[in-house]
């Protein structure tokens, strides 16, 4: 079947599901559903907007069939552009999968939990849980405005507050697709539906279950119980949270679109009946930092948040944000999706007549933005005259005493004060601090002349990194005109937009940015997901997901030839242990053993065997140059009971033994070639 015929006829199976209303194929329609907030932008052979789960899951089998390349995506508010395409090189057929049009969610357990549906936001949450006096995980974007309760936990996206750590749960409804290119529905959300795929979704949609149906596994976390305890590990070399944390990772919890999540089952927070806000100004960055190693190392209570945002920040903000805190202050952040929604259909009017200037929208609410008075408190605007850097912490409870008697012995101080905000002052602080997250996407498109593009790095600092604000390099720093810092200091995660002035390189002056942060011990993204901004990171990218794809292409040629197979994968003895300084490394091996392992399932009814290697350590080029250090060589061959480190001619017999016809009864199998190290290793 001919490329044009091949997509026609997948249109035609997607209009049958969802009608044609619900599936734009016109580049002027689409267009706003394949350009990313601030990065990503290709061609579609489709865009498709499912009403119920049930359509979802067909129009996801559709796909399949079809061989299409399949982007999920929800509020679109990403930084990375991990829910849109990028060019128009994927070889086969492009479906954007919405999935805003499903909207819900089930209040469980006396609202202490809550089943959410794709297309559910954190503003439809909040909503739901404030007559019951209980909270979310985040109650509103850090860095994007409208977002997803699916696209925190598909991206380990952290929120705002401190106690609650990243978006997870091990408790999901998701479509996955076997190494056979088969599609399997994984009811994990602990709620009994019964078996068949288009009964269960029908069900959980509309909430047909009972209190009796419900599990309460102990085992089974809908939210990250430790992170309370791990962000006050200050001295850890290691971040507190960033996407892809091996720890962090489970099933549909940062799973990034690698799976179609369908259902999630989430934790709720008693919202506490008292807070206070504190705003501290300081023209001295470390005394931010004694500040957080004192109260996450010291409190007993830790607080609710603690905000982040530098003096060019604030006033990129105070102009360009404007529009944005006011919408939300008088108008409600319910109504902002409507809003944003008015705002692109006049973009994609002003494109498609070619009279009017580019970002149209935006350029009319920045002008409408300054009809009306100041809107900032009149002692935020005093310490932005006065301090370069400024924080925003919010404490509840206990924490109010404890806080304030610390802020009152540390303030002033010769480079800092702080003051007790009033009710209003604190609810206009915190606005002023998210309306920061778009600021920089307006000032790039109402000054297109001066600016080339951003660059919006999103980062996870070491807890131990004291020296936590940036220096740049000259050569950096001409380039840029305007540096706007903002994020989760007790966390350390801050995101970081560089507006970069025209006739200079975006793409390379990021790639020398993520160089820098390399060197510090950064970890990137820390909240959005690799996209197309991002490289994965190389034991990732070549260890476990080059295993993935190479496992699926053998499948695939393996069962279309009919005789069966052997797939012989190389993991190592790290799948098995840990190591204090391997936690980029040892992961992927236990990946790359938990791959043979379901493979060895999905493919069995094909006759395909698959098993796993495990070698221990083999001296080869990449490790000659340190084991020429005769005395480190010595030891590690003291630990191993045949007495000397392997050679790659030793993985020859093993290799060949797995692929025979000696072992064709056996599948699933992990083979130690390690010399006996393994079980010496007490």
């Amino acid at each position: 079947m001919s490329a044009p015929t091949r997509d026609a006829a997948l249109i035609d199976a997607l209009i049958a599901i969802v009608g044609a209303a619900d599936v734009l194929t016109d580049p002027a329609r689409t267009a706003r559903f394949r350009t990313g907030m601030r990065f990503g932008n290709g061609p579609v052979a489709a865009v498709v907007r499912p009403a119920t789960l049930v359509e979802q899951w067909r129009v996801l089998q559709a796909c399949i069939a079809a061989h299409a390349a399949v982007i999920m995506q929800a509020a679109n508010t990403g930084l990375t552009g991990g829910s849109t395409p990028d060019g128009d090189d994927y070889g086969r057929p492009v479906v954007v999968i919405n999935t805003m049009r499903i909207t819900g969610l089930h209040l469980i357990d006396a609202g202490r939990q809550v089943v959410c549906l794709p297309g559910t936001t954190l503003y439809d949450l909040e909503r739901a849980l404030a007559p019951i006096g209980r909270e979310p995980h985040s109650v509103i974007g850090s860095s994007c405005i409208g977002a997803s309760v699916f696209g925190g936990i598909c991206n380990n996206s952290g929120g705002a507050l401190i106690r609650r750590g990243p978006a997870y749960t091990e408790l999901a409804l998701f479509a996955r697709v076997d190494a056979a290119g088969r599609l399997h529905l994984v009811n994990h959300l602990g709620i009994a539906l019964g078996d068949d795929p288009e009964t269960i979704l029908d069900r959980v949609e509309r909430g047909d279950f009972t209190a009796a149906d419900i599990a309460h596994d102990p085992s089974r976390a809908a939210s990250d119980h430790r992170y309370a305890e791990h962000v006050r590990a200050i001295d850890a070399p290691s971040p507190a949270r960033f996407n892809a944390d091996p720890g962090r990772l489970f099933e549909a919890s940062g799973s990034a679109g690698k799976v179609m999540l369908l259902a999630a089952r989430l934790d709720t927070f008693a919202r506490g009946a008292d807070t206070a806000v504190f705003y501290i100004g300081t023209n001295d960055p470390a005394e931010l930092e004694e500040l957080r190693c004192d109260m996450l190392g010291g409190f007993t209570t830790l607080p609710v948040s603690a905000e982040y945002m530098h003096r060019d920040a604030f006033d990129i903000a105070a102009v360009y944000g404007k529009d944005i805190f006011l919408a939300i202050r008088h108008l409600g952040t319910d109504r902002l999706p409507a809003l944003f929604a008015i705002k692109a259909r006049v973009d994609a009017l002003a494109t498609r007549l070619r009279v009017l200037p580019r970002h149209f929208g935006d350029r009319v609410m920045q002008a409408a933005s300054r009809l009306f008075p100041g809107h900032l408190p009149a002692r935020m605007i005093d310490y932005r005259h006065r301090f370069e850097h400024h924080l925003m912490l919010r404490t509840s409870g206990d924490g109010i005493a404890e806080t304030r008697a610390y802020l009152a012995a540390t303030f002033p101080s010769a480079t800092g004060e702080v003051f007790e905000c009033t009710a209003d002052e604190g609810t206009e602080a915190f606005l002023h601090r998210f309306a920061a997250a778009g600021a920089a996407i307006r000032y790039r498109d109402i000054h297109s002349d001066t600016v080339e593009d951003i660059v919006a790095l999103d980062i996870a600092l070491r807890r131990d990194d004291r020296d936590w604000f940036e220096t740049l390099p000259a050569a950096i720093e001409g380039q840029i005109l305007r540096k706007l810092y903002y994020g989760h200091f007790f966390c350390h995660v801050l995101h970081q937009d560089y507006v970069v002035a025209k006739g200079h390189d975006p793409v390379a002056l990021e790639e020398a940015m993520l160089v820098l942060l390399d060197a510090r011990g950064a970890e990137y993204p820390a909240e959005h997901n690799v996209g197309h901004l991002y490289h994965a990171k190389p034991s990732l990218r070549v260890n476990l997901h080059g295993a993935y794809f190479m496992t699926q292409a053998a499948a695939n040629q393996m069962v279309r030839q009919g005789s069966g197979g052997s797939v012989i994968a190389m993991s190592s003895i790290s799948a098995l242990v840990g190591g204090e300084f391997q936690t980029h490394y040892t992961p992927t091996k236990a990946g790359v053993l938990s791959l043979m392992q379901s493979a060895a399932i999905a493919l069995g009814r094909h006759g395909i065997r698959c098993n796993a290697l495990l070698p221990g350590t083999i001296l080869t080029d990449i490790n000659k140059d340190d084991f020429a250090d005769e005395g480190k060589r010595d030891r590690m061959e003291q630990r191993i009971p045949l007495g000397r480190l392997g050679q790659p001619e030793d993985m020859v017999g093993p290799t060949v033994f797995l692929a025979s016809d000696l072992l064709a009864y056996v599948t699933d199998a992990a083979l130690l070639v390690d010399g006996g190290a393994f079980v010496n290793l007490q």
